[in-house]
């Protein structure tokens, strides 16, 4: 059930970041260091796919027990 919800609180993560709500500053970089401005349709869908998953895991973990 951990790792369900460590993914769907990764996925709002991207979410928020793909719809452009939250700006984080890059942590790692090897050359040019400048943060990505605008949103990402790409990781907005991403995230939607793992809270989805997320929320199927911790389902299916959930009925096992």
């Amino acid at each position: 059930m951990a790792s369900g919800a460590v993914l769907v609180l990764l996925g709002l993560l991207w979410i928020l970041q793909g719809a452009d709500l939250v700006r984080i500053r890059p942590i790692l970089c090897v050359a040019e260091c400048r943060p990505l401005t605008g949103g990402s349709p790409a990781w907005l869908a991403i995230g939607v796919v793992a809270v989805v998953a997320g929320l199927a895991l911790s389902g299916v973990l959930r009925r096992r027990r």
